[in-house]
């Protein structure tokens, strides 16, 4: 299973959903791949930002090796899943989808909330919207773990 998790600027949400998810994998022995991206390239190279850095640590994962990267058509074949951290980047990876890759594009709390395409509100302009958006983002993946893992 290769999954990738989108947001606009890939510094923020979906780098922590990226590295929440990988620590799960590895806690679950799973053979998974994850990686995330952002429907903007204007952060291209940079690492996360600091505020994920931080909150991310607090929770014993390290998402320093990370750079960020702009979505590419190639990803839409060569993921799975491909999951929007709201509904304006779901629709923006929509827009660029072939028909047959639409399937595996999801809003990432229909895991947890299923139908209500409800967003992980962008932290980036509220330093304390971090710890929030980790713990939807750790429910979401948990939920992603248990729906997907083998039995």
């Amino acid at each position: 299973m290769k999954i990738l998790m989108v947001c606009l600027g890939n510094i923020c949400r979906s780098p922590l959903a990226e590295g929440i998810l990988k620590h799960k994998i590895k806690e679950n022995q799973l053979q998974w791949e994850v990686d995330s991206a952002g429907t903007s390239g204007w952060h291209n190279g940079e690492q996360p930002d600091k505020r994920s850095i931080q909150i991310a640590k607090k929770y014993g994962i390290d998402i320093t090796d990370q750079q960020s990267r702009k979505l590419r058509s190639v990803d839409y074949e060569e993921f799975d899943l491909i999951y929007a951290m709201d509904s304006q980047n779901y629709k923006d990876i929509l827009s660029l989808a072939k028909e047959e890759e639409r399937e595996k594009i999801k809003i990432i709390l229909n895991e947890v909330y299923p139908n209500t395409n409800k967003n992980v509100p962008d932290p980036y302009w509220d330093d304390n919207g971090f710890e929030k958006v980790y713990q939807m983002l750790e429910e979401a993946c948990e939920a992603i773990i248990q729906k997907y893992k083998p039995l």
